[in-house]
C-alpha cells in the first residue's frame, strides 16, 4: 500500500538532512518527509513542530507523555501514529494491561496501575483527539486540581501534535511505517 501521491523525484538539498535525521531517530525510512518535500514550507513547519513537542519535562514523566501520545494515536485511529508512538512502550514502564486500556479493551478507570494524574491525562488526550471536541466542566475542574497551567499546555500540545500528524498522514494516504501489528487499532 502506498500513499495517494508519489514523492518528488528530486528532494530539495536543504531538506535532505532532515529526512536523514528522521530515519536515524526512527530507524525507519519514512515516506512523510519525502512527500512533504512537494511543499518545503510544510516540511519545515512539520519539523519545527516535531522538534518542539515535549518528550521530557521536569514535572511530567516521560512515561506520562508516552501514554498521552499513545492514547491520542489510538483515539485518532492512526496506524502510522500508533506504530511510531507505541514502539518500545514496555521501556517506558507501560504494561500489557495498560496497553489494553489504551486500546479500549478495558477501562482506564479500572486499570489500577495508572495514577490519578495519568488517568486524567489519558482522558484529556481522548477528549482532544475525539470529534466533536467537548470538555465537560467537571473534567476541566479535576484536571486543574491535578495539573498546573503549564502542565495542561504541555499535555494539550502533545496530544494536538499527534492529531496534526494523524490528519496529515490520513490526508496523504500514508501507510504505517513498518507497522509491526504489536499495538493494533481497537477492534470495532
Amino acid at each position: 500500500m502506498a500513499a495517494f501521491i508519489d514523492p518528488p523525484k528530486k528532494v530539495p538539498l536543504f531538506l535532505r538532512p532532515g529526512i536523514w535525521l528522521a530515519k536515524k531517530f526512527t530507524g525507519k525510512d519514512l515516506e512523510v518527509p519525502r512527500l512533504l518535500s512537494w511543499y518545503p514550507k510544510a516540511a519545515m513547519g512539520s519539523a519545527a513542530l516535531e522538534s518542539l513537542v515535549a518528550h521530557k519535562d521536569k514535572t511530567i514523566s516521560e512515561r506520562m507523555l508516552k501514554l498521552v501520545r499513545m492514547q491520542a494515536s489510538f483515539t485518532a485511529y492512526c496506524p502510522f501514529c500508533i506504530d511510531m508512538n507505541s514502539s518500545e512502550y514496555a521501556k517506558s514502564g507501560i504494561t500489557p494491561e495498560e496497553l489494553s486500556a489504551l486500546q479500549d479493551h478495558t477501562l482506564i478507570s479500572t486499570t489500577h496501575s495508572f495514577s490519578t494524574r495519568e488517568k486524567l491525562a489519558l482522558e484529556y488526550a481522548r477528549l482532544i483527539s475525539d470529534t466533536p471536541l467537548s470538555f465537560p466542566d467537571a473534567f476541566i475542574n479535576a484536571l486543574k486540581q491535578h495539573f498546573t497551567e503549564r502542565e495542561i499546555v504541555i499535555l494539550a500540545s502533545t496530544a494536538a501534535q499527534v492529531n496534526y500528524w494523524a490528519r496529515l498522514i490520513h490526508g496523504l494516504g500514508i501507510p504505517p511505517a513498518g507497522f509491526s501489528g504489536a499495538c493494533k487499532l481497537p477492534e470495532e
